[in-house]
């Protein structure tokens, strides 16, 4: 069980998995979500590609989520409608495993989704409801991986190994989507990301990634988001690292709730959540990291960071007019893993300081979080 609470949503998830059904690696998983603003249900059944030598991979999915959208402006909500979606997937895939280093995936199935809208006299009227949707759409995917995966500690961790992905990674799916096979529309589906690493020199690495996602009809492209990312780590002596990350993203066609939001947790620490909203968003972290060998009560692994944050988001019909421009901040951060669980996540507790405020906010932000790295 896990609860949230935030200004979107609070409620509970429940959940019961078996990572190794059937005495393999077959996962069974089951969510229920109980929320102020709808609940959600979610059942998977598949056999993933659990290795690079894997040779089939097959899995089933169903699921339904009834919530309320809301857009904003700034972090001033200007709309809200209701969103009842049901989506499912059902494939299968074979592979030749590893071959000279190098595996080939492929894949076909069929996914399903339901997105159905509308206004509640009780909520602030949006500006426009997306219109109903659903659509049918058999799929092929391929996915290529080079193995190429060093081993590492004490990077997005605390005192526990981790496997560095360093060789090029692409994944793609197209689909299509028939008015014959009960499709609102005719569309094509598309998705795509490719990554890849780079070892500089010993414990300095970088990796960088891109993503693209979106529909394609008779009227041009729709719902259309486009981003790519780099990271870099610097191991230092002792227990030092500098890390540094940069990531732009972008939304084309998108519906009024497609936006990109900075402040809190979403990104610029020293601002309160939504600070920012826009269909474009740029960010830059620098951060000096820490690990300790403090181990209390054989339980946790403790960790700190200093700092910095420069970004922006901007654009489309609902973005911030109060301090729109650049914004940045610093801070420090006090990192908790729990050393005793297989998820391995870790609790962010950080108080940040805004350098481009304005009186309406506050001069500090505190922050605390669970997050599923450093």
């Amino acid at each position: 069980m896990s609860s949230t609470s935030d200004v979107d949503r609070t409620g509970r998830e429940y959940f019961i998995s078996q990572n190794n059904a059937f005495g393999g690696w077959t996962t069974i998983e089951y969510r229920y979500g109980a929320f102020d603003d709808g609940d959600s249900n979610a059942f998977r059944l598949e056999r993933p590609f659990y290795a690079l030598d894997t040779r089939w991979a097959a899995g089933v999915a169903a699921a339904t989520n009834r919530r309320i959208d809301s857009v904003y402006s700034g972090s001033e909500i200007v709309g809200q409608y209701r969103h009842a979606s049901d989506q499912g997937d059902i494939y299968g895939g074979w592979s030749p495993g590893l071959v000279n280093g190098w595996a080939h995936r492929y894949s076909i199935g069929l996914q399903y989704q339901d997105d159905a809208y509308s206004t509640d006299p009780s909520l602030p009227a949006p500006p426009q409801v997306p219109a109903d949707l659903t659509l049918v759409a058999p799929f092929l995917r391929y996915e290529l991986i080079k193995d190429n995966f060093e081993k590492v500690k004490n990077r997005n961790l605390i005192e526990r190994v981790e496997y560095f992905e360093l060789g090029l990674h692409v994944q793609m799916q197209l689909g299509r989507a028939t008015t014959a096979l009960g499709s609102t529309r005719d569309l094509w589906l598309y998705t795509a990301a490719v990554s890849d690493g780079f070892a500089l020199t010993p414990g300095d690495n970088l990796l960088v990634s891109a993503y693209a996602n979106g529909r394609y009809g008779s009227e041009g492209g729709e719902r259309q988001f486009y981003g790519t990312s780099g990271k870099y780590y610097r191991e230092q002596r002792g227990r030092g690292l500098f890390f540094a990350s940069v990531s732009a993203d972008t939304i084309m066609n998108g519906e009024p709730a497609d936006q990109f939001q900075l402040g809190g947790d979403s990104g610029l620490r020293g601002y309160p959540q939504r600070y920012q909203t826009g269909t474009n968003r740029v960010v830059l972290s620098l951060e000096q990291r820490g690990y300790t060998d403090w181990y209390p009560f054989r339980l946790f692994r403790i960790g700190g960071a200093v700092f910095y944050d420069y970004g922006r988001a901007w654009g489309g019909e609902n973005q911030n007019a109060a301090n729109p421009g650049w914004l940045s901040d610093v801070g420090i951060g006090l990192r908790i893993l729990n050393d005793r669980t297989s998820r391995g996540g870790v609790l962010h507790i950080d108080l940040a300081y805004p350098l481009k405020a304005d009186p309406d906010i506050k001069s500090y932000q505190f922050l605390v979080n669970w997050r599923t790295s450093f």
